[in-house]
């Protein structure tokens, strides 16, 4: 035993190298990314800056060349009032005008698609960003289990190799929620803030104006968009840990669930209820709460069905959740064995959290025949005491 722990001691020591040097290579890589979006960004404000300026100039061009327009038709109908050099400087105002005006103009629009495109940069170097952090949060990860007390290697040989690899995945799956959560914030609630500021400088610069009726409409506007940003944030606190859940329990939340996802899916959804509802522990109903999701959400990214139904059926021993669509369904071998090629934490992570809870859970499906997924999760002997399953 000691020649193999001496023998994974330095398979592990090399691996910690490689880790290490690749660590500091994703590491540089995130420094130049920083520094191309420091330099984006300024330019980035430059040009909105410069942007500004225009919009004003093209402005009150557009109000000059109006007036120019209405004086040379002024001057042009009386002819007794005005000479013909009258009429000429104010032909030639006009023109000079309207020269510059569609100059600004130009200049304008190559301002604004400038700014798209520094924006979209700005977008994709930020993203690259949170790529090289997430893999150096996951070469974290796997330097702290693999620089663990190798005095524990004996332990960890004996235990259980499926226990590992789900305490391994779990804390992998959580790095790339944290990475989803940072990527939904910055692509939905920040972007819309980001514009609003934008949209509040300009509803500023309007209140000048005579027609304040403009400015009214531009305030609406920001109204509406500020609603709809309001809601984006609750959706995203609602998915990371439904409030109800605690509140209000397992049931009424995963009803609002089903709710909120008919109307944004579009998919008819049904949900039954079999048996006593009892409250479970806190972490017991999140994990049944997560599960649901994952289905419904399998659902809705892959199986192109127009019906989903979820049915909880409760007894003195066990919950049994079915979650039922009519969609395209798949061959469970073949997506069982991608998963497992490709790590993915759709089908192995629901297995993952249903084996946690000591469960089973069976996939039934096949191409055109919908989909079928079946939960049982035993309720322990104390916990049906707890809940009144006494037997009375």
């Amino acid at each position: 035993m000691e020649d193999t722990v001496d023998q994974i001691d330095r398979v592990i020591q090399n691996a910690v190298k490689v880790m290490e040097d690749s660590k500091m290579q994703v590491f540089e890589i995130g420094e130049s990314a920083r520094m191309e979006l420091e330099s984006l960004e300024r330019e980035l404000e430059q040009v909105l800056e410069e942007t500004t300026r225009v919009i004003d100039t093209v402005d009150r061009l557009e109000r000059d060349y109006r007036l120019a327009r209405v004086r040379l038709a002024e001057v042009s109908r009386d002819f007794v009032r005005y000479t013909e050099k009258d009429i000429k400087s104010a032909y030639e105002k006009a023109t000079n005008l309207l020269l510059d005006l569609m100059v600004y103009r130009e200049k304008e629009n190559y301002l604004k698609k400038r700014r798209g495109e520094l924006q979209s940069r700005v977008r994709k170097v930020e993203r690259s960003i949170e790529r090289a952090e997430a893999i150096g949060s996951q070469m974290n990860v796997v330097l702290d289990y693999l620089s663990g007390d190798l005095s524990q290697v004996t332990r960890i040989l004996e235990s259980s190799k499926n226990r590992q690899l789900i305490g391994l995945k779990i804390i992998l799956a959580q790095e790339e929620e944290r990475k989803r959560i940072a990527r939904e914030i910055h692509d939905g609630p920040a972007q819309s803030l980001a514009n609003l500021v934008l949209r509040t400088e300009i509803a500023e610069r309007m209140l000048g104006m005579q027609d304040m009726e403009v400015v009214r409409g531009e305030l609406i506007d920001l109204k509406h968009q500020l609603r709809n940003d309001l809601g984006e944030i609750r959706k995203i606190i609602f998915n990371l840990r439904p409030m109800t859940l605690d509140d209000l329990g397992l049931i009424p939340t995963l009803r609002k669930f089903v709710q909120d996802y008919e109307e944004r899916t579009s998919i008819r959804t049904k949900f039954d209820v079999i048996g006593r509802e009892k409250r479970m522990p806190s972490a017991f109903e999140a994990a049944m709460f997560r599960l649901v999701q994952e289905a419904f959400n399998n659902a809705y990214k892959h199986a192109e069905a127009s019906l989903v139904t979820l049915e909880i059926v409760f007894s003195e021993e066990m919950i049994r959740l079915t979650i039922r669509d009519n969609g395209v369904g798949f061959h469970v071998d073949v997506a069982e064995s991608r998963a497992r090629t490709h790590s993915k934490f759709g089908l192995i992570g629901m297995k993952e959290r249903v084996d946690l809870l000591q469960g089973k859970i069976s996939f039934e499906s096949g191409v055109g025949q919908g989909t079928t997924i079946t939960i049982e999760v035993p309720i322990q002997a104390e916990l049906r005491k707890e809940l009144g399953y006494d037997g009375k």
